[in-house]
């Protein structure tokens, strides 16, 4: 009985780290090496140069992926003007790249979609839970992270992309 309080305990507590590192300064972002789906590579900082970078990990197979991809393009093409962008990078295998294309072009989404069929990004990133959402400030510090998604989440995001631009005209 005491080992399972005890467990419970322990439990609790990581539930708690958990979600406490959701937002704040959770670090810097590695340079990763990018491969983008027209074929072309570019890396994580490259990107950064012009403004703030959020990240979403998602498949073809994710049905919560692609309905929260119609909120990250709007959001993409929103704070544009402010230098910002959302890099989608794709889990499917290898084998299923052609409708990873053909999917993006049946959309016309105009965010950047990078590739990752070994999931290697992914392992570096913690991303292979999807969605999986990483919003990155200019200078590589990530601020806020978030997996999963439900209906109604599109509002917090869009509220956490706003925070990181109010926080950075304030410095």
């Amino acid at each position: 009985m005491k080992n399972i309080r005890l467990i419970t305990c322990f439990i609790l507590i990581q539930f708690v780290a958990v979600i406490a590192q959701e937002t704040g300064n959770l670090g810097k972002i590695p340079n990763l090496d990018l491969k983008l789906l027209n074929g072309k590579k570019t890396n994580v900082y490259k990107l950064l140069e012009s403004g703030p970078l959020l990240i979403d990990f998602w498949a073809t197979w994710c049905k919560p992926c692609k309905i929260i991809m119609q909120h990250l393009n709007q959001y993409h093409n929103e704070f544009k003007e402010k230098g910002f962008k959302v890099v989608m990078i794709n889990q499917d295998t290898p084998r299923s790249l052609g409708k990873v294309k053909s999917y993006i072009n049946s959309k016309n989404y105009d965010f950047i979609v990078s590739i990752d069929p070994n999931q290697q990004i992914a392992k570096k990133l913690n991303g292979q839970i999807m969605p999986n959402l990483i919003l990155i400030n200019q200078d590589g510090t990530i601020q806020w992270r978030h997996q999963g998604y439900m209906p109604g989440e599109e509002k917090e995001i869009k509220e956490q992309i706003e925070s990181l631009f109010t926080e950075n005209s304030k410095n």
